[in-house]
């Protein structure tokens, strides 16, 4: 990837109660293995995965309180990774190997709420130990 890699960063807000303690590790294996499907095994080691609970009370849809999971989902990382001619169509890959690790983990039923949104940071936006990486 020849210094485009800056590290995959997931933010995974879902329904608290979807979270039980058994899901959390599959659920951030998944989505390191999402990324992994796309660029490969060896990238799936700089996956970050942060899972942030929302009380059901919290978390509506349509202006309406919700007993849905309905994850949404942000994976961040440098927007030339996702324009590698070595990796064609990056970002609906990445969306749809997403998807189907959080139906994987959560049920079926969840692949129909899943929103996705796959974020590109420019060049000299990200840095690593107060440096611009």
């Amino acid at each position: 990837m020849n210094g485009v890699a800056a590290m995959p960063h997931f933010i995974v807000h879902i329904r608290e109660e979807a979270l039980d303690g058994t899901v959390e590790p599959k659920l951030i294996s998944a989505l390191a293995d999402a990324v992994g499907a796309v660029y490969g095994k060896e990238f799936r080691r700089l996956v970050g995965v942060d899972l942030i609970g929302i009380p059901q009370h919290r978390r509506g849809i349509g202006g309406n309180p919700t007993d849905d999971d309905a994850p949404l989902v942000t994976l961040s990382m440098r927007e030339a990774a996702y324009h590698l001619p070595e990796v064609p169509d990056a970002p609906a890959r990445l969306i749809a190997a997403t998807t189907d690790a959080l139906a994987d983990v959560l049920g079926e039923a969840v692949r129909e709420q899943v929103i996705v949104t796959i974020a590109g940071v420019p060049d000299g936006r990200t840095g690593v130990a107060g440096a611009v990486a």
